[in-house]
């Protein structure tokens, strides 16, 4: 008599085949990221020099680094602290008007009642710089701020007798810094205008609606409403432009007429490591250490921004059961 119960038939997954399709990833991560960082780890507790390169010193770099101490260390640690003191103003510098600017045009684009026509145009040219490599980059602005006559800048006002002689905006401090800022906003700006108006064209339609209802003006919606929106947006921006200005290296060290020669006013953090790991006699554990640090600095700052944005939602979400918990004590309990 044949059996009234169905046949079991044996299941097959196909989950483990989606693994091999993933596994070239995790080989190419393991070998171009996983292994130089852990590399860079061990180099920065090895001595420094062809001499000492397999001397085992332990955390004397990390000491010279961010103490100083005898004379050679004295002159590491101050060339690392004005590296850092850079990178920072080079970063502050070019993050507030680059976060100004496209807030401001992200808000102008999505604005339904200006109707700015050409849009897709103006938005792919204000995101052409970000796709354009550093080094033309570096190569036009040295053709246009050049110290010498041929430089274009230096050529105009020289041929209608508005200078006397070059103005040097490549070796001067505080001009070369300015040039570098810009180039900086120039380039990134496209990239965070674009983040910010997917955020703004995010938000519930209805809640500008019916603030105009209520009779608010541009300026109340603007920070009532749209920047208190965009805040993870602006978390995102903020984590990303501080890692991206830590590691900054391409235009201040580029933006030389002889790149062999790197002045103290343009040299970050990310040009002190490559400086010593390619100098003549490289000091592969100060540029070991510096990475380290650079890396422990990232981490710690990108943690606290993160943490204080977790912070303020817990916040919010406390502020709002409150709320709704004395509303059902004075309704009796329901």
């Amino acid at each position: 008599m044949q059996s009234l119960q169905p046949s079991r038939r044996k299941s097959i997954s196909y989950a483990k085949y989606g693994y091999f399709f993933i596994l070239p990833f995790f080989l190419v991560y393991a070998f171009f990221m996983l292994y130089p960082l852990i590399n860079t780890f061990v180099l920065s507790f090895f001595g420094n020099g062809r001499a000492n390169q397999d001397t085992f010193v332990g955390f004397q770099n990390f000491q010279y680094i961010l103490a100083g101490g005898s004379r050679p260390a004295k002159a590491i640690h101050e060339e690392f602290i004005l590296s850092m003191k850079n990178t920072i103003i080079l970063w502050i510098g070019n993050f507030i008007p680059q976060i100004a600017l496209s807030l401001l045009l992200a808000v102008w684009f999505t604005d339904a009642k200006l109707k700015i026509k050409g849009q897709g145009f103006f938005k792919v040219v204000m995101y052409m710089p970000n796709i354009i490599t550093a080094t033309s980059v570096c190569a036009l602005f040295l053709s246009i701020f050049g110290n010498t006559k041929y430089g274009a800048v230096n050529s105009f006002m020289l041929s209608n007798n508005m200078i006397s002689e070059a103005i040097n905006f490549v070796t001067d401090e505080t001009k070369s810094r300015v040039i570098v800022m810009f180039v900086q906003t120039w380039m990134w700006f496209g990239n965070t205008m674009i983040l910010l108006m997917s955020g703004i064209m995010g938000i519930n339609p209805s809640l500008f609606e019916a603030a105009a209802i209520d009779g608010a003006n541009s300026g109340q919606i603007f920070f009532r409403i749209t920047l208190p929106v965009l805040r993870p947006i602006f978390i995102y921006v903020l984590i990303t432009s501080m890692i991206g200005g830590l590691q900054m290296f391409d235009i201040p060290y580029l933006f030389h007429e002889d790149v062999n020669t790197i002045r103290p006013s343009l040299q970050t953090v990310a040009v002190f490591i490559y400086k010593h790991f390619h100098a003549t006699d490289p000091n592969y554990g100060y540029s070991a250490a510096s990475s380290v640090i650079l890396f422990f600095i990232t981490s710690l700052l990108g943690s606290v921004t993160f943490a204080m944005n977790n912070s303020s939602k817990d916040k919010k979400k406390n502020k709002i059961n409150r709320q709704q918990a004395k509303a059902r004590k004075q309704l009796g309990g329901f």
